[in-house]
């Protein structure tokens, strides 16, 4: 009967071990994969930003371009006009 309740004891306690162990595991994969993830999530969110400000900048650029241009021509255009009607 004794042999018995040592060995019920140390099947229990190798049990609560390896349960113990693979829940451990578990939890260190899952905060693995978690952390990966928000990591991946916030390098899109980086390059995303970056992006917009890059398609922002451009933007501007060829807006500001556009206009100076647009000035330069009509500045000719109506100095021309005045020439010919001089």
């Amino acid at each position: 009967m004794q042999q018995c309740s040592i060995g019920n004891i140390i099947i229990v306690v190798v049990v609560v071990v390896v349960v113990v162990v693979v829940v451990v595991v578990i939890v260190v994969v899952v905060e693995l994969v978690v952390v990966l993830l928000v990591a991946v999530v916030v390098e899109l969110v980086v390059v995303v930003v970056v992006v917009v400000v890059v398609v922002v900048v451009v933007v501007v650029v060829v807006v500001v371009v556009v206009v100076v241009v647009v000035r330069v021509v009509v500045v000719v255009v109506v100095h021309v006009v005045v020439e010919v009607v001089e």
